[in-house]
């Protein structure tokens, strides 16, 4: 089993929305959503965090004193996240890259880890509010990233990776917009 394989894995473990959720500006590492190619590794190492963000941050919101909708929503995206990231599995293992890849899975990235560590001292509405605007930037970020990659990606497994990704997320992009209604 290539090294990669481990990470893709987890890495797509939450399809990589919410990597990108920071803020509102872009992060350096990710391409901007005018850019016509992000490389490989990039892809790769943003989605194995973005994935992992996505389930922690999620599980996260079904513990917390947060509207039924919103603890719904958190269950989808840790149902989701986690197929997605067996489908990153499975496409790294038939992947060229040569992204390294640690067998316990990729660290977060740290503006993955703050943005953790910071819905972890919210709770109730405080918390809610917070991730439901993460989540609307982290799919905004997703849905770029996903994009470029499926149309000018390198890897022909991890391109076809991103083109059955999209629907899914462009999905998540619709019911987070459901909840911006819904508690604005």
């Amino acid at each position: 089993m290539r090294p990669n394989l481990a990470i893709a894995a987890l890495a797509l473990l939450a399809a990589a929305p919410a990597a990108f959720a920071q803020s509102s500006s872009q992060p350096a590492d990710l391409p901007a959503p005018t850019d016509s190619k992000v490389d490989t590794a990039t892809f790769s190492r943003t989605v194995a965090s973005a994935g992992q963000f996505e389930i922690e941050s999620s599980k996260l919101a079904q513990g917390k004193n947060v509207a039924a909708d919103v603890k719904d929503f958190a269950s989808l995206m840790v149902k989701d996240h986690t197929k997605a990231g067996e489908d990153f599995k499975a496409a790294l293992e038939q992947s060229q890259t040569t992204a390294s890849v640690t067998p316990s899975g990729p660290a977060l990235l740290p503006k993955d880890q703050a943005m953790l560590d910071q819905l972890k001292t919210l709770d109730g509405d405080e918390f809610q509010a917070k991730y439901i605007v993460l989540q609307t930037e982290a799919h905004k970020q997703a849905l770029a990233l996903f994009s470029t990659y499926a149309r000018s990606g390198e890897d022909p497994a991890l391109k076809e990776f991103a083109k059955k990704t999209l629907p899914t997320l462009r999905m998540h992009e619709e019911r987070i917009k459901d909840l911006v209604a819904a508690h604005s």
